[in-house]
């Protein structure tokens, strides 16, 4: 299995230089940063379910032709091998920009609900800290979905593996909540903007539409990988790290930016 080469700072971690999910990257505000440099996967770290933090599981994640690649083209099937590609600093305040597009077929027996199905993982547990075998972070999934021949099929929902939130003043526990966006069909480019203001409010935004408005994400002390990560008591989740997901659908994302905010 082709492994990850990690830079340095990647290593450390990796060594056990663990970061803790209070602390936050303060990288400077009002400017837009790329966190995809065009050329390759500096400052990104895989983990699949079943394999090691650093191992690129199939050389699933690559970097080609300018932009970053979700690919199946050397497996031959799917068995549960969930994919997350974390970005190795935490953020808490922020505007994240992400263009992708769902591209070719799915891998075999890949689950159902997995076609044209992607997501960027915020807020998400130290990775670090997850199991081995732990399928998903415990985070906020910002789900990418795209439409097939029929049917709507929004994007930019939220589904919460290891959290909860609050919209509208109710506290949100089940698993997905779809947005208002329309269905976006085919290998289009699609923009989701994703403005967190840590504890408060978070806003999902498709191609500059509104489509979502939460708050208030926490970790859920009911779920098994979330409940050892609350500390003294305290659920509530202020930052975290992102991550790119690979759920057995070939994706490409050509912009992964930041907009660290000042408030």
């Amino acid at each position: 299995m082709p492994r990850f080469r990690l830079p340095l700072a990647l290593g450390l971690i990796l060594a056990g230089l663990s970061l803790t999910s209070t602390a936050t990257a303060q990288p400077e505000s009002g400017r837009w940063i790329s966190l995809f440099n065009g050329k390759d996967l500096e400052g990104w770290i895989p983990k699949f379910t079943g394999s090691p933090l650093g191992e690129n599981y199939r050389d699933t994640f690559r970097a080609e032709d300018g932009v970053l690649k979700v690919a199946y083209d050397k497996w031959d099937r799917f068995d549960g091998e969930f994919g997350h590609l974390f970005y190795h600093l935490p953020f808490s305040k922020y505007r994240l920009r992400v263009e992708y597009r769902f591209v070719g077929e799915q891998c075999p027996k890949g689950p159902g609900w997995a076609f044209r199905n992607s997501g960027a993982m915020l807020y998400s547990q130290d990775p670090t800290t997850m199991r081995k075998d732990q399928e998903f972070p415990a985070s906020l999934e910002i789900q990418f979905l795209g439409g097939g021949e029929r049917g709507e099929r929004p994007t930019a929902n939220v589904c919460s593996p290891g959290t909860v939130f609050t919209m509208d003043g109710k506290l949100i526990t089940q698993h997905c909540t779809e947005s208002k966006s329309k269905t976006y069909r085919g290998d289009q480019w699609v923009t989701v903007e994703v403005e967190c203001h840590g504890f408060g409010t978070i806003k999902n935004f498709v191609n500059g539409d509104l489509v979502m408005e939460y708050e208030k994400p926490q970790l859920d002390a009911n779920d098994p990988d979330a409940a050892p990560l609350i500390k003294d008591g305290r659920k509530d989740l202020e930052g975290g790290w992102i991550a790119l997901q690979a759920e057995s659908h070939p994706i490409e994302f050509r912009k992964v930016e930041i907009l660290p905010l000042a408030d």
